[in-house]
């Protein structure tokens, strides 16, 4: 195989390598995570979309509420199937927290007491028997 793809030395663009591995959806939106500062690269912050990465670089990456850490193996030259794209790096995130050790806020934002919010079509049929006096 001959070729840019088969170069070791070849660089790409981070926005277009958080593109090419599926981390992010669009380009636009890796360009905005990048420029937050949500991303490391080799232990370094940066906030340039346009810094260049290649194979042996580790990434750092606060993404979807989860840190993702990530050593490339390959730069890529598309956006291919997600097969191909997990094969671009090595994922060496710690693993995901267990259910039991979340922490609290976490498991209250699903909760929601009885009768909190919105009342219901039957509710408010019972209120507005009560202001308007009927005795239905």
């Amino acid at each position: 195989m001959t070729g840019p793809a088969a170069s070791p030395l070849r660089k790409e663009r981070l926005d277009r390598f958080l593109f090419f591995s599926r981390a992010v959806k669009s380009r636009t939106l890796a360009q905005k995570i990048i420029e937050t500062g949500a991303v490391r690269v080799n232990s370094e912050k940066t906030d340039r979309s346009d810094y260049k990465i290649g194979a042996g670089d580790v990434l750092t990456m606060s993404i979807h509420g989860r840190i993702l850490v990530w050593r490339i193996l390959d730069p890529g030259t598309r956006r291919g199937p997600a097969s191909e794209a997990q094969g671009l790096y090595e994922d060496l995130s710690p693993p995901a927290p267990p259910r039991a050790e979340r922490s609290a806020y976490e498991m209250a934002i699903a909760e929601r007491p009885a009768g909190a919010g919105r009342p219901t079509k039957k509710q408010r049929r019972e209120t507005d028997r009560l202001r308007d006096g009927d005795p239905d």
